[in-house]
């Protein structure tokens, strides 16, 4: 959706000269339509376009998008309209049965489409939860019990609530798959299989995915039936709203450059994606260490860690976030300026999924990676897919790494040369405390010469005990013989 700031008024041209749509002209119900002003936006996304009429026409719907597209309204609001005369105040859990199954690949984003499900409902009396793993089940048993109509859930953390039958699908009239191509990298497909064996088998069926690869095709067979088929370009594409840069930089100073870009630009948010979540702990850890306010966030964190570290992010506490290619997707941060692949993905698709976090609402902003050499083949499966090439720039050569990054290490021949030549240090012996010089060869003594005296006992040392005397005993006394 299209920020107020930046909208035009509703059915006036834009600057394309096209025609301008209203939410008003989507027939919502006043509840949402004001919720939706409530939070600045006047316009609808292409893809909220295209998805509503068809989700409240009660279609199956297969929608290809990006990130940053508006998709999770495209659902959310359609969703919201067809609960909404069944919406009640009733405290009894029978009142509110669960109705809407979304299933997403990540906790992050799970609890970000839930968040928007509560933003646009708040004037409807409709309840909405979320349940992720990482964190007690308790209190999500506690919410579930007392009866919810909007479930978001990560496939794993759902079928441990089916397992401890505080779950009660048989009422589910709606069902999202979100993200269904990551769903597939992280390996959930088989999980999701198990949950679609419980779901009544008359619903309504929507899928989202950001590419189409061959599984998911045969799972969109298997869920959808006679779908609309939505498929949208990224509204301002990052391709306009994003400014690309490359900078190629031996491996070791990396680290150096990256701290020089964060500082002599002024950058107070970037989000910095590596590839491990080692590599996340120990930049940060090193970022800390060169004077930058850096925390990670990655799979190995718990959920309050990552959650914390995001809100910090988010409020401006921590200016850099260390992200593995978790955060590539779902996370909605308002206005980031900076994306920097400290690494470049393996896979040319998380490239434009990272980017994705920037750029987003109409706002610009600015892609840098940091390319070494190994890493070539990977920015050429960028520029393949993009159809272009990427601008270079040329990192400074004042950047010294011994202040900001890992040292360099020499090429052991190159070491092993440098200490050959090296003039080896003098050993100077000490004078021996008998005034005896042992830097001379030995020479006998002369015959009748005095010998020396023999070295007077050390006077700390104790006299030597009988062994006896050490065990407790004494020497025995010998008894006359009577």
């Amino acid at each position: 959706m299209t920020p107020a700031r930046n909208a035009a008024p509703p059915h006036q041209p834009g600057a394309s000269g096209e025609v301008r749509m209203s939410f008003n002209a989507l027939d919502l119900i006043p509840e949402l339509t004001r919720a939706v002003a409530d939070q600045g936006y006047l316009e609808p996304t292409p893809i909220q376009v295209k998805g509503i009429p068809p989700i409240l026409q009660r279609r199956d719907v297969m929608g290809c998008a990006q990130t940053g597209t508006g998709k999770t309204a495209g659902f959310a609001l359609p969703l919201l309209q067809l609960l909404a005369p069944q919406a009640n105040t009733s405290l009894s859990p029978a009142r509110h049965p669960l109705r809407v199954l979304v299933l997403t690949p990540t906790r992050e984003l799970a609890a970000q489409v839930e968040e928007s499900f509560r933003t646009y409902a708040k004037y409807l009396p409709l309840r909405s939860a979320v349940v992720f793993g990482g964190v007690d089940i308790g209190p999500q048993m506690k919410q579930l019990h007392s009866g919810v109509e909007i479930l978001v859930a990560t496939p794993g953390r759902l079928l441990d609530h089916l397992h401890q039958k505080t779950l009660n699908l048989s009422r589910v009239e709606f069902l999202v798959l979100d993200e269904a191509d990551r769903m597939l990298d992280m390996g959930f497909i088989p999980d999701i299989k198990r949950i679609l064996a419980v779901l009544p088998p008359k619903r309504q069926n929507m899928l989202f995915s950001a590419t189409f690869p061959e599984e998911v095709r045969r799972l969109a067979k298997d869920l959808l039936h006679s779908p609309v088929t939505i498929e949208v370009a990224p509204r301002n594409a990052p391709a306009d709203l994003v400014t690309h840069l490359v900078y190629p930089v031996p491996l070791l100073r990396k680290r150096a450059l990256l701290v020089h870009l964060i500082r002599s630009r002024g950058m107070r948010q970037v989000l910095v994606f590596v590839r491990m979540k080692r590599d996340a702990n120990r930049l940060a850890r090193q970022l800390q260490h060169d004077g930058v306010v850096a925390k990670e966030i990655h799979s190995d964190r718990t959920q309050a860690e990552r959650m914390q570290a995001l809100e910090d992010f988010k409020q401006g506490k921590v200016p850099v976030l260390v992200a593995t290619d978790i955060a590539a997707r779902g996370l909605d941060i308002e206005e980031l300026p900076f994306v920097i692949n400290y690494e470049l993905p393996h896979t040319p698709e998380d490239y434009v999924h990272r980017i994705g976090r920037t750029g987003r609402a109409g706002l610009p902003g600015e892609a840098i990676s940091l390319v070494s050499p190994d890493e070539m083949k990977f920015l050429e499966d960028v520029e393949r897919m993009l159809k272009r090439k990427l601008p270079r720039a040329s990192a400074p050569e004042s950047l010294s790494e011994s202040r900001h990054g890992p040292r360099a290490r020499e090429p052991r021949a190159e070491r092993g040369a440098r200490h050959a030549h090296a003039p080896r240090p003098q050993h100077v012996p000490k004078p021996s405390p008998s005034g005896f010089d042992f830097t001379k060869p030995y020479e006998p003594a002369a015959a009748g010469a005095a010998s020396h005296p023999p070295a007077a006992p050390v006077a700390h040392r104790r006299p030597h005990r009988p062994t006896a005397a050490l065990l407790g005993g004494g020497p025995a006394k010998r008894e006359p013989h009577k």
